[in-house]
């Protein structure tokens, strides 16, 4: 559905078709939601309303065998889609209970705001407020909580049709569904039937129905925005986090590696086997040096600060009236970020173009 302002960014939508076997929870319970939310963006067409920008569904083929579908469309329009892709959103499977999220972390302020806006069918609350309290309950630690943005959304691994163009393209994705409260036991099995999914997965086809609904307003508000809904401070503290995890990791090593070489050295090792069984006690392991994160801890510092301004800076200028040449130019920009953070001779190779 071409765009009426900016034909040339590309909201994209996705999910595949095929199972195993029947699938209705994996992958059909998350396409059909995504085909009632297509449905209901047609009917909204009819009137003859328009998105800004242009949205392209997808129902994509071979992805248990290996992501297939989804990997050759995107290495035969890569091209297009790094010029004009704004925003890949999947959902590979659904069932009932809290919202799910995976993803960029530049869109976590963005899910938040959507997440406020939609209603568990069941507990009557946000469906936000939801996954809150839930991860509250189990504990109220839980990293994936913060108390100013909200809920922390998940990284994004592989296993689904967002690879390709998270991974190789840079372009911002989401993965999206409801669980938690589904039985399970059917995965990937014959058993993952329509007449599974009816009786134990979502009944009442109500999750499917919320799904729609989440994933709607995410498509259609990214279609519109007028400058591009992406925040980079949960970015900035997320890349803080791993930061922070390395220098942990090796404190670790070097401490676990001291331990270990103690071990061998006082033939604890070799006292503690069994005299039965013949045991070559390992070799002492070289020792972990301590590292100089402080160029990290400067980058990272850097990219907070950055930012902070960022979002004041655009908060005082949506304030206002952009022109529609810095409004252009801006999304322009926004674009291309998460881009940067992909190695481009990496991302060639894998998608088969040359280096």
């Amino acid at each position: 559905m071409p765009g009426r302002e900016s034909p040339d960014q590309w909201i994209i939508r996705g999910n595949h078709h095929d199972a195993w076997v029947s699938g209705a929870q994996d992958p059909i319970s998350g396409l059909v939601a995504m085909l009632e939310e297509a449905r209901s963006i047609g009917r909204l067409a009819e009137t003859g309303w328009q998105p800004r920008r242009t949205l392209v569904y997808a129902a994509w083929d071979a992805e248990e065998p290996g992501l297939l579908g989804s990997t050759e469309w995107a290495e035969h329009h890569a091209p297009d889609l790094r010029e004009k892709a704004v925003l890949y959103i999947n959902t590979d499977s659904n069932g009932r209970g809290f919202l799910s999220v995976r993803g960029s972390h530049t869109l976590e302020r963005f899910v938040n705001q959507v997440g406020r806006d939609v209603t568990d069918p069941k507990q009557k609350i946000t469906v936000l407020q939801r996954a809150l309290v839930r991860k509250l309950a189990d504990d109220p630690s839980d990293a994936l909580v913060d108390s100013e943005s909200g809920l922390k959304i998940a990284a994004l691994g592989s296993g689904s049709d967002y690879s390709p163009f998270l991974k190789h393209l840079g372009i911002p994705s989401l993965n999206l569904s409801y669980s938690g409260e589904s039985s399970g036991g059917s995965y990937h099995s014959c058993y993952d039937s329509f007449d599974h999914y009816s009786r134990f997965g979502d009944p009442d086809f109500e999750y499917g129905v919320t799904l729609a609904k989440t994933t709607g307003r995410l498509t259609l508000r990214a279609a519109n925005a007028e400058v591009l809904p992406f925040d980079f401070t949960n970015l900035a503290r997320t890349v803080a986090t791993y930061v922070e995890e390395i220098i942990q990791l090796a404190d670790s090593m070097r401490e676990s590696t001291v331990r270990l070489n103690r071990n061998i050295r006082e033939g604890n090792l070799k006292a503690a086997a069994n005299p039965a069984q013949t045991y070559v006690p390992p070799a002492p392991l070289s020792p972990v040096p301590f590292l100089n994160f402080s160029p990290l801890q400067n980058a990272v510092a850097q990219l907070q600060e950055s930012a902070r301004l960022y979002r004041k800076t655009l908060d005082s200028v949506l304030s206002g009236q952009l022109s529609n040449s810095i409004r252009e130019e801006l999304n322009r920009l926004l674009m291309q970020t998460e881009r940067l953070l992909t190695s481009e001779r990496a991302s060639r190779a894998s998608l088969g173009t040359p280096t």
